[in-house]
């Protein structure tokens, strides 16, 4: 392996030397910032450098008004769907190592599970960021998904291709591919596919992902009309075992039990998979775009536009035979549960912008959803209904607008018809005090029903079939969050959330039935009555010695709640220290060093697979345990390479280590992978 990764090193090595950057460069390296996008390095070293690029007469040189253009790594734009713009980043930096993941995000507040594409379960809450419609749920399911909120849009001025490749647990390779191009100035388009495969260590947990997403927008010449849109098509399957029959097989030691595919599980027939497919078209025409002289870059404009999506999902559980471990006697055999979920959202908006007084818009929305099974269900308790069907009518606004140094982002919407939604508000201010120092404040207002399989479900299981939506009330949140954003001191960040009608999933099981593993039979969808209270408080700061630094991130999180429903840990920590130098003449970039991750023991939440849902448990503590990481990442020109040793500390240590109770954490594994862009 060590010879195989030398190898690799000297090639790109030698390959940089002997040939120029694809790009030419600008001085600046780091990636924009804009909107709620934070560049990711404090002193980044991006690979394309130089100058301009000069085109004219035919004796370039010799003439006296020879014309210059330039293209740089500012020119390829990637803009997200709030419109927030950044630029292509092809720097190497620690934050860059803790987003090559599986979900490609920083994965502090989450804990994954032993293998990769299973659930992630949390360490961290945030409030302030419920979207305003119910989803399908199965949101154990959901991290690696992309919402449209997740689909990025580019404007490049040539074509752009970004391949990241990561070896998986088992048996199995990870690959991100992205390719980007303009057919004229004004029309972009894109193809990516995310898929994945490995078996795992364990014998009955392979996982794999197939995600297709194309994207185009178009602007006119004149700049009076914009399009876009994109397509998504994706799958999500994963074999499900329960976890471990008996704990002592893993927690022992014992060498019998080394080869993890040896430890007997739960169940090993039953998988789960959440298919998704979407549209989505957005337009906006100018009808006043008035410009006191060519070069206004903030004209006054009053635009209609009109947002479209239809999307099509379901989730499925299946199980060849029978399991206690979700109830006895099931209706049907084998187990085919299926849950469909079909939206149509349709705004349309006005928008009126100027200088002075900012960004002001109304939009009229009407979102159609039919989320539904095969039959009803008729029991001698209730009848259960096959569907939940209907339309929301919703008003709402918003308003940006930057006034010297302070910025203000306000949100509003107000269901008018509907049973689903009530309101949301969101209103944020960012004040600049200087170049390396701001402040920003926030408050988020919220009033929605619980996700659909909270309200309605149905199972071949007996357990698992309920209808709620007549019985549960929105859930009411509140929260107010306050930042620091500091060259110096670092980053605060800091959220007090109140939370009424708070839905969770929890067992009813006897003691007795769980110690006979039925404990997962028994989950159900329950409705706080009481007010929780969270507070969270997360800092960040990177120390800097020459060649050496040290980033440090810590969370602190307390719950104040009548009923023990929202379990978190108190303290989340991640420190990591690393060196970084030029190596090869500065041919390559290297950095290399520990990270160390704790969180303190706590009742973490257990595992419905059924459901592909996290549900509360209060039998166990689980974590207070450190995860010790080693890597080494290098970067030539615009390819980065990674290789890391995870979880290490394994070797030597107790194997009392747990993502959720019967879900051991991963043990040492070295993997490998890159992030690799080309440029035509």
């Amino acid at each position: 392996m060590r010879f195989i990764l030398l190898t690799l090193l000297l090639f790109f090595a030698q390959s940089a030397v002997a040939q120029k950057d694809s790009i030419p460069a600008t001085k600046r390296m780091d990636s924009l910032s804009t909107g709620k996008t934070k560049p990711d390095v404090i002193n980044p070293k991006d690979s394309v450098q130089g100058g301009r690029v000069k085109i004219g007469s035919k004796k370039a040189g010799k003439s006296k008004s020879t014309k210059q253009d330039s293209i740089s790594i500012r020119d390829y734009k990637i803009i997200s769907y709030q419109r927030d713009t950044t630029y292509l980043d092809t720097t190497l930096t620690i934050r860059k190592e803790y987003k090559y993941n599986y979900i490609r995000e920083d994965d502090f507040e989450l804990m994954p599970f032993t293998n990769m594409g299973q659930p992630y379960n949390e360490l961290g809450k945030t409030f302030s960021t419920i979207p305003y419609y119910p989803r399908i749920g199965a949101t154990a399911k959901h991290p690696g998904y992309f919402e449209k909120e997740d689909i990025d849009y580019y404007n490049v001025p040539t074509p752009m291709t970004e391949l990241m490749f990561k070896t998986t647990m088992e048996q199995g390779q990870y690959l991100d591919a992205l390719l980007t191009f303009n057919l004229s100035e004004r029309f972009n388009a894109s193809v990516a596919y995310n898929g994945f495969r490995s078996l795992g260590k364990y014998r009955y947990e392979e996982a794999q992902d197939g995600k297709f997403r194309a994207t185009f927008n178009y602007l006119s010449k004149n700049g009076r009309y914009g399009l876009r849109g994109h397509i998504a098509a994706q799958e999500m399957q994963s074999e499900e075992s329960g976890g471990l029959l008996d704990r002592s097989q893993f927690e022992d030691d014992a060498p019998d039990f080394q080869d993890r595919a040896k430890i007997d599980l739960l169940y090993t027939d039953a998988n789960n998979r959440i298919l998704g497919k979407r549209y989505f078209l957005e337009q906006q025409f100018k009808l006043v775009n008035h410009k006191k002289d060519s070069i206004d870059n903030d004209p006054t404009t009053l635009a209609i536009g009109h947002e479209f999506s239809y999307e099509s999902k379901i989730y499925d559980f299946e199980q060849t035979r029978q399991n206690d471990a979700f109830g006895q006697d099931p209706f049907l055999t084998p187990i085919e549960d299926r849950a469909r979920l079909k939206t149509m959202f349709n705004k349309g908006t006005i928008a009126f912008s100027n200088r002075t007084l900012g960004r002001l818009s109304g939009n009229v929305s009407l979102y159609s959803y039919n989320y539904f099974f095969n039959s009803l269900l008729i029991t001698d308790e209730q009848t259960i209904q096959n569907k939940l069907k209907g339309e929301e009518i919703s008003v709402g606004g918003s308003y940006s607008n930057t006034i010297g140094p302070l910025l203000l982002k306000g949100n509003v919407n107000y269901t008018v018809s509907g049973d689903l939604t009530g309101n949301n508000l969101e209103a944020l201010a960012t004040y600049r005090l200087n170049s390396n120092n701001s402040l920003t404040g926030a408050i988020h207002v919220s009033s929605r029903m619980p996700d659909f399989n909270y309200l309605l479900y149905q199972s071949d299981y007996r357990n698992f079939n309920w209808q709620n939506n007549n019985d549960f009330e929105n859930i009411q949140t509140q929260s107010l969050r306050f930042g620091l954003d500091s060259k110096k001191i670092g980053q605060l960040e800091a959220e007090y959330s109140l939370v009424d009608n708070y839905t969770y999933f929890a067992s009813t099981a006897t003691q007795e039935e769980i110690e006979l593993n039925q404990e997962t039979a028994f989950v159900r969808p329950f409705q706080e009555s009481g007010t929780i209270n969270h507070l969270k408080v997360k800092y960040s700061k990177e120390i800097s010695w020459r060649k050496w630094a040290m980033m440090n991130t810590v969370m602190y999180q307390e719950v104040t709640q009548d009923n023990q429903v929202l379990n978190l840990p108190q303290v989340v920590t991640r420190n990591t220290l690393y060196f970084s130098s030029d190596v090869f003449k500065k041919a390559m970039f290297l950095q290399t060093g520990l990270t160390f991750k704790y969180f303190t023991s706590y009742n973490m939440n257990a595992y419905n697979p059924l459901l592909g849902e996290f549900y509360i448990q209060n039998n166990e503590e689980l974590g207070g345990y450190p995860l010790l990481d080693f890597f080494i990442n290098a970067k030539v020109r615009q390819t980065r390479i990674y290789l890391k040793a995870e979880h290490i500390n394994s070797i030597f240590s107790e194997p009392n280590y747990y993502s959720a109770p019967n879900y051991p954490y991963r043990d040492f594994v070295i993997r490998f992978g890159l992030v690799w862009n080309f440029f035509s």
